[in-house]
């Protein structure tokens, strides 16, 4: 990976210099736990006017994906661009010793102001930055600036709120743009529930009122008169809230949307097919800047005149909050591989903050009561395949594995060879027990208490299931 970030400074250079002062303003505006369920994108059930517009002034990716599907861990890689696994961030609630560089810090040394109100779920604690204030309100940005912005009406968390905070969230949609619950798509593996639709509804109404969200952020640079020269990223920070989805390894989990704007580098409606990753992002950013991206950084530039193609992106899924596993995946064009490290562990173990989604209940009550058939009864099977291997094209939910299929041995070898490599390559650090981590130094444990009881029970490299939730 070192050599790739060598042969992307060779081949990707900066647009400009470091000391010039035509040097663009960077905004990022992220949106929590959601797939590319938009309108540019193509989803029926989407309603994202302002994000459709702003897709056509740029270039949308239809191949981005995160390296971990869990807040922390996928943060972590973004701003130091580097993988979860290699740094020790990998752990669902965990927390390094030591704060590692970011690309914020580098920004900052190159003369940029930095501002990051919000969210800074790192698993290590926030590096400095110029501002944690709401640039939006506070007006202290400078010029060249980098600016966070972090939408949290798409969490997890919204699609189950009580009703009165759901009506909050929800309160300047259109009647025209409500969701009708029995006229959602489903996907074929939940069970058709009216819990389920409800929920899946909801999800898609966050999501259109976090389009408003962007519309206004978008005025706002229109107004303040930086939209003409400050690029704009819009993503998520990966797949989305719901079962199945986040927290797990197949696209529901790590395919996020992206969308870039930079006005006279980009051209309009420009669709970008290849793969992009999200350690990506902090050298993209640092070489739009004018800087060039450490060499620590195991990401590639993506904006340039000669963009190196990725063959492959990688992702991790370790321990989620109380709940211990281990699964990595290797990704092509089309083809995704997954390697359970711990099959005889289900996939539904129970996760405290997981199961508090009424799809996620209803789910595992029709599981209890046997009414789950075809690929509803995948997610309850008592152990997991040692390897999975999908063709997400014919098959985008993922369900048919075609691991033991002779007629794909040629593409599982060559998938399962490039995870290995990246194991290796990349020294994850799944492969040493948590406890160790914690002994030599590199991480400390912030879990609850309750949580981090249920650990010790079962470390990392332990063969037992996490217990389910106290009563």
């Amino acid at each position: 990976m070192r050599l790739l970030a060598c042969l992307t400074a060779l081949f990707c250079p900066a647009f400009v210099l470091a000391d010039s002062p035509t040097r663009p303003n960077i905004v990022w505006i992220v949106a929590e736990d959601m797939c590319p369920n938009l309108g540019c994108y193509g989803d029926k059930d989407a309603i994202t006017p302002n994000l459709d517009r702003f897709a056509a002034q740029g270039a949308r990716f239809t191949r981005c994906f995160t390296h971990a599907p869990v807040c922390a861990p996928s943060r972590s890689g973004l701003v130091t661009g580097m993988y979860p696994t290699t740094l020790g961030s990998h752990h669902m609630r965990s927390t390094l010793k030591v704060t590692p560089p970011t690309f914020m810090g580098e920004l900052r040394k190159a003369g940029y102001f930095v501002a990051w109100p919000g969210k800074t779920d790192f698993n290590f604690e926030p590096p400095k930055v110029d501002s944690t204030q709401n640039w939006m309100t506070k007006g202290e940005l400078k010029e060249p600036f980098f600016a966070f912005i972090n939408l949290f009406v798409t969490h997890e968390s919204q699609i189950r709120v009580p009703k009165p905070k759901y009506e909050t969230n929800i309160s300047r949609l259109k009647p025209s743009e409500h969701r009708d619950p029995a006229k959602v798509t489903l996907p074929p593996y939940y069970p058709d529930a009216p819990e389920v639709r409800k929920d899946v509804a909801t999800y898609h109404e966050n999501i259109t009122a976090m389009d408003y969200q962007v519309g206004d952020i978008l005025k706002w640079l229109d107004d303040k008169k930086f939209a003409d020269h400050t690029v704009v990223f819009f993503f998520g920070d990966h797949g989305w809230g719901m079962s199945r989805g986040k927290r797990w390894l197949y696209d529901s989990g790590l395919h996020a949307p992206l969308i870039i704007r930079w006005p006279g580098r980009i051209k309009p409606e420009t669709v970008r097919e290849d793969l992009v990753a999200f350690i990506d992002f902090a050298p993209t950013v640092l070489s739009i800047a004018g800087v060039k991206p450490p060499e620590r950084m195991q990401g590639q530039v993506i904006l340039g005149e000669s963009v190196p193609e990725r063959k492959y992106v990688f992702a991790a899924r370790d321990r989620m909050d109380e709940t211990f596993d281990r699964i990595r995946a290797a990704r092509d064009q089309r083809f995704k591989y997954i390697h359970n490290y711990y099959p005889e562990l289900p996939y539904a173990q129970h996760i405290l903050y997981m199961d508090e989604m009424p799809t996620m209940q209803v789910w595992r009550k029709w599981a209890a009561e046997g009414k789950l058939t075809g690929p509803q009864k995948l997610f309850f099977a008592p152990t997991k395949p040692k390897e999975e291997l999908y063709d997400t094209e014919t098959d985008p939910h993922e369900i048919k594995n075609l691991a033991d299929d002779p007629a794909y041995t040629d593409k599982l070898k060559e998938l399962r060879g490039a995870l290995d490599q990246w194991v290796k390559d990349t020294k994850d650090l799944g492969e040493f027990p948590e406890d160790e981590l914690i002994r030599r130094g590199l991480v400390v444990d912030r879990i609850s208490t309750e949580y981090a009881d249920r650990i010790k029970q079962h470390p990392a490299g332990s063969k037992a299931s996490t217990l389910p939730p106290k009563k």
